[in-house]
C-alpha cells in the first residue's frame, strides 16, 4: 500500500506540474498580446505635441469659414440688387430714360444740324449743364459736371462724314 501512496503522489506532483507549466505559457500568451496599459491626451492642446501646427490649423479653419461667411453675405447682397433692378418698374423706368435721352439728343442734333439752326443753346440735365456754340467753321460743346469739372469738344462743321 505505501507503494500505491508513493505513486499517487509522484502522479499528482507530475499532474501539477504539468498544470503548472500550462498556466505559465497561458499568462505568457496574454502578456504577449496586452500591452501596459497608458493614457495619453488626444488633443495637443492638452498633450503639447504639435501644438503649433494644431493652432495654425485652427486659426485657418476659422479664417477661411469667416471668409466664406462674408463670401455668401456679399453674394446674398449683390442677388437682392440685381433682383431689384430686374423689376417690372425699374426696366420700365431705364427704358423711358433711355428713350427721352435719345428724343434730347435727336433735337440737340436738329437744332446743330437742322434746317432751322440756332447758333446757341444750353440744356440743364441731372445738375449737368450742356452749352453749345457754333461758329462759322466748328461747333464747341461745353459740358460742365455739378461739381464745375468742364470738357469742351470743337466739331468741325464740314470736314466729317458717315
Amino acid at each position: 500500500m505505501k507503494r500505491k501512496n508513493k505513486l499517487e503522489f509522484i502522479t499528482n506532483i507530475f499532474f501539477y506540474f504539468c498544470l503548472f507549466f500550462v498556466a505559465i505559457s497561458f499568462v505568457n500568451k496574454i502578456n504577449a498580446k496586452v500591452d501596459t496599459l497608458s493614457f495619453k491626451f488626444k488633443s495637443p492642446s492638452f498633450s503639447g505635441i504639435n501644438t503649433s501646427s494644431h493652432y495654425l490649423t485652427v486659426d485657418s479653419q476659422e479664417a477661411s469659414r469667416k471668409q466664406a461667411v462674408k463670401d455668401e453675405i456679399e453674394a446674398y447682397k449683390d442677388e437682392l440688387a440685381r433682383d431689384a433692378q430686374n423689376t417690372t418698374l425699374a426696366r420700365f423706368i431705364r427704358n423711358l430714360e433711355s428713350r427721352i435721352y435719345a428724343q434730347l439728343s435727336r433735337q440737340m442734333v436738329e437744332q446743330l444740324f437742322g434746317e432751322q439752326k440756332s447758333t446757341e443753346g444750353k440744356l440743364e440735365l441731372e445738375g449737368n449743364t450742356i452749352e453749345y456754340v457754333v461758329e462759322a467753321e466748328t461747333i464747341t460743346l461745353t459740358i460742365t459736371d455739378e461739381n464745375g469739372g468742364k470738357t469742351e469738344i470743337s466739331v468741325p462743321v464740314g470736314d466729317f462724314t458717315f
